[in-house]
């Protein structure tokens, strides 16, 4: 096994742990770990909510949640001879949950699914799922199962939702003035439309005094993806990735956390993947001056890992850039053509005797692909959602005989 560089004791709070983490990013926060290039190494990582959501029945851990602590990252692992202008290669070699443990905590044999309410951050379909809902998932080597949602059992493609090198100050700078910009244009939006930066909760590792006090005040939320990284939630960033991230700082500082043993694309639900604590292992390479090289400036790009799941068929679900509520025409808008192809996939589902939070659950939490299929036709935008159908332990196609309603359970709800 790789040298473990940053350790978790999954009973404690991260604001407990021998070496803290953070969860708000800032170029000041010290380095937690050295590594050098070329080094294999292990970093073990708290769920994102730092253990907020519990195994049971009821959601209303899920909508009363505090989302001024995630996300809970581990690092920051600095890498000699890191400068800025390199390019950092990260290799995933192995990645999975919490090994050798049962428990309380995600990771320990277990993870969950969200729907976020409204109130509360939201998520893709926030409009026609307003209210908080959860499923609990039990794993089972590769594969996953939920007496929330019966009748599936799939592979996951386990990846780390969220991991980035550190920003300069004046990257740093740019997010919080751009992001407080976008909040300026509708302040009172529910749910907001950006994150400004806020003390409370801040947790800044091994910083300590006022630069404790100025890094809690300045640093960025971790909830967008931004130009180092960050919480892009790519499901194919598992086993045998390799991504090649800018470095802004001195020594790179690269931190992450918010493992997911599965997700689908798009993770739709905002909490839509199985979260869960856990451990990555990494390999780590220098490009010197890579960013010039490469013209890689304003994002890392990454090679896909060559394991996943051997889904052969998909059941595929379209939709185009009209909102079919309204019966409004937006011109080749992506992102409402893939909300069209998620809610045409939940009617589907609907009609085998899942309820709409059900299925929303599913299509956020199974490796589904989400594609940009047509972007030229004016005035529609075309985009599909490809759901395995061998997830399923009924026949989901469509025949003559039509669909069979089953008595499906339901989600964890809130009381």
């Amino acid at each position: 096994m790789p040298e473990v560089v940053f350790s978790i004791d999954q009973t404690s709070s991260m604001r407990d742990q021998r070496v803290r983490g953070h969860n708000r990013w800032h170029p000041d926060i010290p380095v937690a770990a050295m590594v050098r290039s070329g080094q294999e190494f292990r970093v073990e990582c708290r769920d994102w909510t730092d253990a907020q959501i519990g195994n049971n029945d009821s959601a209303n851990d899920v909508r009363d949640i505090d989302l001024s602590l995630p996300h809970m990252l581990s690092g920051p692992i600095g890498v000699e001879g890191a400068e800025p202008g390199d390019l950092l290669v990260v290799d995933i070699l192995d990645i999975g949950p919490v090994p050798q443990q049962t428990g309380d905590f995600p990771g320990q044999g277990w993870g969950y699914t969200g729907i976020f309410a409204k109130a509360n951050g939201g998520g893709f379909l926030t409009d026609y799922f307003p209210d908080a809902y959860k499923a609990v998932w039990d794993f089972h080597g590769q594969s996953a199962t939920s007496r929330h949602i019966p009748g599936v059992r799939y592979t996951g493609i386990t990846h780390p939702g969220l991991f980035g090198t550190a920003p300069s100050q004046a990257l740093l700078d740019s997010w919080n003035r751009r992001e407080q910009a976008l909040i300026d244009t509708d302040s009172d939006r529910v749910p907001p439309l950006a994150l400004p930066p806020l003390a409370e909760n801040a947790v800044v590792g091994q910083a300590s005094g006022k630069d404790a006090e100025r890094i809690a005040r300045e640093g960025a939320r971790t909830v967008p993806p931004r130009e180092h990284g960050g919480n892009q939630d790519i499901k194919n960033f598992s086993r045998g990735s390799r991504v090649f991230y800018p470095v802004y700082v001195k020594d790179a500082k690269l931190s992450g956390g918010d493992l997911h043993f599965s997700q689908g694309d798009g993770e739709i639900t905002f909490c839509g993947a199985i979260e869960m604590g856990g451990f990555i292992d990494l390999r780590v390479e220098l490009i010197k001056g890579g960013m010039e090289k490469y013209g890689v400036t304003t994002n890392p790009i990454f090679m896909p890992g060559n394991v996943e799941p051997r889904y052969s068929e998909f059941l595929s679900f379209t939709g185009i850039s009209v909102d079919h509520d309204t019966d409004t025409n937006h011109y080749m808008d992506a992102t409402i053509a893939y909300r069209r192809a998620c809610l045409n996939a939940i009617e589907y589902l609907k009609k085998f005797g899942y309820s709409g939070e059900q299925a929303y659950l599913l299509l956020g939490s199974a490796p589904i692909e989400g594609r940009i299929s047509g972007i030229v036709d004016i005035p529609n935008a075309c985009c599909t959602l490809y759901l395995p159908t061998a997830i399923f332990d009924f026949d989901v196609r469509p025949n003559a005989d039509g669909p069979k309603a089953t008595d499906r359970g339901r989600a964890a709800l809130t009381s």
